[in-house]
């Protein structure tokens, strides 16, 4: 059911940008933003109000919205009509094609890669964040609590003052989970998915509103879903869904930018970008960082006549996207103020000396010491194209910084850079996902570079009315094959990586899966499983339902009740404080996973040798878990 989770990522959007006069690719790629900025705003109002977010609520809460931004739009337009398109911008028909088929092929090729890694959508994350965004979607969905606090419990600190996630992802998420129609597992695969799709169509949007050339944007768009650090390396590592689904957004959200300044769309594109902060910090916080240094080599460039702007038609867009931006974004932003120091406070093992860090950043690489060459190569030969042509020279310069960042993280130099590493968590992951942007666009500037010399040296040679038009995509296409020979369109490394912590593995097992789908049959509401901390045991919430002792691999805080029976649970048969604690937390099964999150840590001390305590039967047992039922006071088993 990808088709449903398609129409909540753009329908809400599609008809909200249509309502604000958006139009074509912008609005194409600028729906998903709309969309989550929708759902941003209604997680600011609705708790507030004390209304629930069910499906209903959702849809109402949209079309209220769209009704708002055509209403304001239309009487704005009624006095201020918009200005007219200059038709010698607009891209041919036959080149919006082109656009198309690179979109397609880019996005076709993103799905491939990530369906050959995790193999069945109904894979299940391996690594450590999974299990606390799905429990996210189940628990809006069942509660209906849009506030960020209300997601304390899936942290093992229920009721905690100013507890803090950006929940805008798992919000939507949960409209399409409350339908009943997509179980968690394929939903969280499908959520990935969209993003993969938004991805290369971002990138098609933001090559055309920024006047690149048609044929390089379809290349970029078409490489776009190439490279490693992003979208692939933080869907296995953490994964990062939200942040990735941010990404995916950035390049609409700069397409955006270029309309506020070119102040043809009155009020809409203003709302447009304003609204698509809001989903953005929405979807997570660091984004805004992004935005900011895009944001700011713009202005440098536009106040260095970089970048032409007719300031008078400008100032007022840009002056309301401003105060927009504030008034949408800023109570998005603000609860995550709560948790300022325990993000920039994150520290990571050094990876790399200054130097190769510097090489990687360069061949736009992750922080796996394998670089990316083929795509790596090419795409620092077209930043060079770019510079020395004057194109999207503040793209650059934020790369620039980008790198800088990088170098910082991963060798643990410039300590100053920190007040930029720091809401991105110091991550050097997270930070190298901001190179393919400029990667993919570099790459279509070097092959429209490439085909305009080649037409130019042999077109008055051929003396063909095709050739001027054939021969830079012929060059296009013998620029992307030759790249793909080389690097297969990195497919091995990626689907390897995706392979390693999606595709299956002994921390959340089909046997392990087949227990919690067991637990959830037969566990009745008010009851609950005792898990040990690392064992995928926390998955049993977000795939059936069935309410965990612990939540987390992070554990439980120490000395609670719940960390004490973890570390004496199998003390049951001597020790009447755990048969009272079993009691009073309503333990009625006791659930033991074969696999370990991440290969790390130990088994929790009263969560070993389970068998010979005579108060637990076993109930439930294949080859990667156990189930055990918890006895009545008095009636052990022999």
């Amino acid at each position: 059911m990808i088709a449903l989770v398609l129409l909540a990522f753009w329908v809400p959007g599609l008809a909200l940008g249509l309502a604000l006069r958006l139009r074509g690719w912008t609005l194409a790629a600028a729906a998903p933003a709309l969309t989550f900025g929708m759902v941003a705003l209604a997680v600011v109002v609705l708790p507030r109000v004390g209304v629930k977010w069910t499906i209903p609520t959702a849809l109402g809460w949209a079309a209220l919205l769209v009704a708002l931004a055509a209403v304001a739009t239309w009487l704005v337009h009624r006095r201020a009509p918009q200005a007219a398109e200059v038709e010698a911008e607009r891209p041919t028909t036959r080149e919006h094609v082109l656009v198309g088929v690179g979109v397609a092929l880019g996005a076709g090729w993103a799905l491939f890669t990530y369906m050959r890694g995790i193999t069945t959508v109904q894979s299940v994350s391996q690594d450590w964040d999974a299990p606390y965004h799905g429990g996210a979607v189940r628990r809006i969905a069942e509660v209906g609590n849009l506030s960020p606090a209300d997601l304390a419990v899936l942290a093992n600190t229920p009721g905690k003052a100013g507890y803090f996630y950006p929940n805008t992802y798992h919000s939507l998420l949960a409209t399409v989970f409350d339908t009943g129609w997509v179980d968690m597992a394929a939903l969280l695969n499908y959520g990935v998915m969209a993003a993969l799709v938004a991805w290369p169509l971002g990138i098609a949007a933001f090559g055309l509103a920024w006047r690149l050339p048609p044929l390089g944007v379809a290349v970029a768009a078409l490489v776009s879903t190439w490279f490693g650090p992003f979208p692939y390396d933080l869907l296995w590592r953490g994964p990062l869904w939200p942040y990735v689904a941010g990404l995916a957004l950035v390049p609409a959200a700069l397409a955006l930018l270029r309309e506020v300044l070119d102040g043809r769309r009155g009020i809409g594109a203003p709302v447009a970008l304003a609204l698509t902060t809001a989903g953005l910090v929405g979807l997570h916080t660091s984004l805004a960082f992004v935005l900011a240094i895009y944001g700011v080599m713009l202005l440098v460039a536009l106040l260095v006549r970089l970048e032409r702007v007719d300031w008078r038609a400008a100032r007022f867009p840009l002056l309301l996207t401003a105060v927009l931006a504030v008034l949408f974004a800023v109570p998005v932003v603000l609860p995550a103020l709560s948790n300022v120091g325990g993000i920039t406070g994150a520290e990571w093992p050094e990876l790399f000396k200054p130097f190769p860090a510097l090489r990687q950043a360069l061949v736009f690489s992750a922080a796996d010491p394998t670089p990316f060459w083929w795509t790596g190569f090419a795409a620092l030969a077209g930043t060079v194209v770019l510079l020395l042509r004057r194109r999207l020279v503040w793209v650059v310069a934020a790369w620039a910084v980008f790198v800088l960042m990088f170098v910082s993280a991963a060798a643990k130099v410039l300590p100053f850079l920190s007040v930029l590493t720091g809401p991105f968590y110091n991550d050097a992951w997270r930070i190298a996902a901001l190179y393919p942007l400029l990667g993919a666009v570099a790459i279509g500037e070097l092959a429209h570079f490439l085909g305009t010399r080649v037409a130019a040296l042999a077109g008055s040679r051929l003396n063909r009315p095709w050739a001027p038009a054939a021969l830079p995509v012929a060059t296009a296409v013998v620029l992307v094959a030759v790249m793909f020979a080389g690097s297969g369109g990195n497919l091995a490394t990626n689907r390897s990586r995706l392979a390693w912590h999606l595709g299956g593995g002994d921390v959340v097992s089909q046997d392990e899966v087949a227990a919690y789908r067991w637990l959830g049959e037969r566990v009745q509401p008010g009851e609950v499983v005792a898990n040990d901390v690392r064992d995928g045991g926390v998955w049993m919430y977000p795939l059936y339902g069935v309410t965990p002792l612990n939540y987390t691999y992070y554990g439980l805080p120490e000395n609670s009740d719940g960390w004490w029976l973890e570390q004496n649970l199998n003390k049951l048969d001597t020790d009447p404080k755990v048969r009272e604690t079993v009691e009073r937390l309503h333990v009625r099964y006791v659930l033991y996973g074969e696999g370990l999150v991440q290969r790390k840590g130990k088994r929790s001390d009263g969560m070993v040798d389970l068998d010979s305590v005579r108060h637990l039967r076993k109930v439930f047992q294949n080859p990667g878990a156990v189930v055990y039922e918890v006895l009545p006071d008095g009636t052990a088993s022999s």
